[in-house]
């Protein structure tokens, strides 16, 4: 996965062939944070200051600045699937909380 992260904030960032340049955006907010480098390491310098940036904009303004994920996402499953993951979370003595964020750490670990 290509990402840097810097003060909670994530990016996504990817070649431009055509501007011969990384470029980068800032994933998982509604405003948005785009960057550029020719090299890694002013990508990288790039990315914090336009979150640096962004962060002191809201501060003057007085606004509070959009944050990548609050902690909390609603899942829809099939009502079958749903009891089979409670069951397995109560087997193992946990919260279906508990297990499902278990369950995506394993699976983003080995990814």
């Amino acid at each position: 996965m290509n990402t840097m992260t810097h003060k909670g904030y994530a990016a996504r960032v990817e070649y431009s062939e055509d501007d011969e340049c990384f470029v980068g955006h800032v994933a998982g907010i509604r405003d948005v944070i785009g960057f550029h480098g020719e090299s890694v390491s002013e990508l990288r310098a790039a990315f914090e200051e336009a979150v640096d940036d962004y962060l002191a904009t809201c501060a003057k303004l007085d606004r509070e600045p959009n944050h990548p994920y609050s902690g909390q996402f609603r899942l829809r499953l099939r009502p079958e699937l749903h009891a089979r993951a409670a069951i397995a979370a109560e087997t193992k003595g946990k919260s279906l909380n508990t297990w499902v964020s278990e369950v995506i750490e394993r699976s983003i670990t080995a990814a």
